[in-house]
């Protein structure tokens, strides 16, 4: 992986699905509890949830109520807030070859409550 990456900061609904899906991997039992506080380059304060990806670390940029509302209203969760299992594993077959995605995988940590 590359030492110093770029800082990319995003809103949820500008991300492409094929990095929307990746997030369900890498937090397969919801965004809120992950979520971290930034300053954007006018001082304002944010929340966002960390993605690093191979290429650069991405902040996608969303607040308690939006990552709980994304997770409510997508049918990929189930009806506690957790990846359907059928999903994970189509997920999990569709980026197989995307290494940072298996790094988290093995390791496994994002999975905890």
């Amino acid at each position: 992986m590359i030492m110093n990456k770029p800082r990319i900061i995003r809103d949820y609904t500008k991300v492409s699905e094929e990095i929307k899906e990746q997030i369900k991997l890498v937090y397969p039992r919801g965004f809120k509890q992950h979520l971290i506080s930034f300053s954007g380059q006018n001082g304002t304060k944010y929340t966002g949830l960390p993605l690093e990806t191979e290429e650069s670390f991405l902040i996608i940029k969303m607040s308690k109520v939006d990552a709980i509302a994304i997770v409510q209203k997508d049918d990929d969760f189930d009806d506690d807030g957790i990846l359907k299992e059928e999903i994970k594993s189509d997920y999990e077959d569709k980026y197989e070859d995307v290494e940072y995605l298996s790094e988290h995988n093995e390791n496994d940590d994002n999975d905890l409550g």
